[in-house]
Order: structure tokens, then sequence, then C-alpha cells
């Protein structure tokens, strides 16, 4: 229920996007995060720095789309929060406190070699989408940009969750089996 409620506002952007403009869609997403975060902070008394960070993003560079009319301003969003990852995550790394660790370390027990490759896969991860998404921004029509931002981020991240997932399983600590009288 908590994923699907993230993804509400970029529906809603989607949609308005599709049937109105990238100035229509701006606006709503700017007005959709707020009540996500209201939604949020009601239902489980908690509100993710995330959710905070992608509301002042959008409401700077969105209000900027808006009152200049410039469609480069909500495109460079979404370049400069994966570069924000990826900067936050390459400096856990180098202070020898992983990010990723910090956020699973308590549910999973990895060898600290493979949250160090995690969180430096991470860290390439995000610096490749925002380097993409510059390209497409920028040198393609909006129309390309919002499909990459929709769904080609949305899949790639999924892809590179499963992908990330496969490679801590195959580290994670094995359950011994219970010792059976044929066993012994």
């Amino acid at each position: 229920m908590k994923q699907l409620i993230d993804f509400i506002p970029l529906i809603i952007f989607f949609v308005l996007y599709k049937t109105h403009d990238i100035y229509v869609a701006t606006m709503a997403l700017i007005v959709a995060i707020p009540f996500q975060i209201a939604f949020m902070w009601w239902k489980y008394r908690k509100v993710e720095k995330m959710h905070l960070i992608t509301f002042a993003m959008v409401a700077v560079f969105g209000g900027l789309t808006i009152y200049l009319q410039d469609e480069d301003f909500i495109k460079w969003k979404v370049t400069i929060v994966y570069a924000l990852f990826a900067v936050v995550l390459l400096g856990s790394q180098l202070m020898g406190k992983p990010v990723v660790k910090a956020m699973l370390g308590k549910e999973i027990t990895l060898p600290e070699f493979v949250w160090r490759n995690l969180n430096l896969a991470w860290t390439g991860f995000f610096s490749i989408c925002a380097v993409l998404n510059v390209y497409i921004a920028f040198h393609l029509p909006t129309d390309v940009w919002v499909n990459f931002k929709v769904f080609g981020l949305l899949i790639a991240t999924f892809v590179f969750t499963i992908l990330s997932g496969v490679y801590m399983f195959k580290y994670m600590p094995k359950e011994e089996e219970p010792k059976t009288p044929e066993s012994e």
C-alpha cells in the first residue's frame, strides 16, 4: 500500500501531461505531493525524508517551470535528485558507512564488502540515471522524456532492485538444516 501511494503523484503528472500539457501536469504534481505527505502522516504517523526532499525539489523546480513557462526546470529536477542520491551514497562510502547498509542492515546480515559493493553499484546506477535524464530531457522531445521519467526510470529501478536482491541473496547466511535421526 505504501509503495502504491508513492506513485500517485507520478500517475497524476503523467495523465495530466497526456491530457493537457507539462505546465498543468507540473502544477498538479506540486499540489499532489503535499496531499501524499499528509496522507502518509495520517496513516503511518511518519513522513520519510525522501518525500520531503522530493516535495522541496518539485516545489522549487516546478514553481520555476510554471512561473517562467520553461519546462527545462522540471526536467532538471530529476537529474538533480538522482545526482544527489549518487553523491550521498558516494559520500557515505568514503566515510566508511554505506547508506545501503544503514537502510537494510537491521533486517539483513551481509559481509562488509557486499554492503560496499551494493553502495557503489547504487551510486553508479543513480549517476547513470542522472546522465541519461540530461541526455533524454535536452536532446529528445518532451513526450519521450515524460515516458522515460515515468516508465523508463521506474522499470530500470525495479530491475536494478531485483539484481541487487539476487546479489545479496548470494551472500546471505544460510540457515542450518535441522538434524534428523537419519542425518546423524
